[in-house]
């Protein structure tokens, strides 16, 4: 499974919102100017993320978009799901050999289990160097 420039994206909009949780709607101009992105392909990727409950958007001159809860429930795997569809690392897996399909499951496991037991909040406190205040990543 390759991760795309939706995904990446979205999870870096959803970061942002992270870092910035409790001190009120952020736009989607400032997350795109602060990550050099593009603010039209952001406009994109927030409206699945609004639309599956992820964010939730503020109207007016001071508007922008909030998470919807707070960043330690929601987890990379509920981004990443609604950005990219299911994750499966090969599609068709049922169809192949015994041997090779436990390879794929135990594949497809390994990044759910990262996905799904990383929140926005470990993202979120990592510092701007790339060392982690707390958290460790294993795969």
């Amino acid at each position: 499974m390759k991760i795309s420039t939706k995904g990446r994206y979205g999870l870096t909009i959803m970061i942002e919102l992270a870092k910035k949780h409790g001190e009120g709607p952020v736009s989607l101009k400032t997350i795109a100017q602060a990550n050099d992105l593009s603010e039209h392909y952001l406009e994109q990727l927030i409206a699945p993320l609004r639309n599956t409950g992820l964010v939730k958007s503020i109207r007016g001159a001071y508007g922008g978009y909030i998470l919807s809860d707070v960043p330690s429930k929601i987890t990379a795997g509920d981004v990443i799901r609604v950005l990219e569809g299911p994750i499966t690392p090969v599609e068709g897996i049922e169809d192949e050999e015994p041997a090779k399909r436990e390879l794929w499951i135990r594949i497809r496991d390994a990044i759910k289990e990262v996905l799904d037991n990383t929140t926005l909040e470990d993202l979120a406190s990592h510092s701007e160097d790339g060392e982690a205040d707390a958290y460790m990543f294993y795969i």
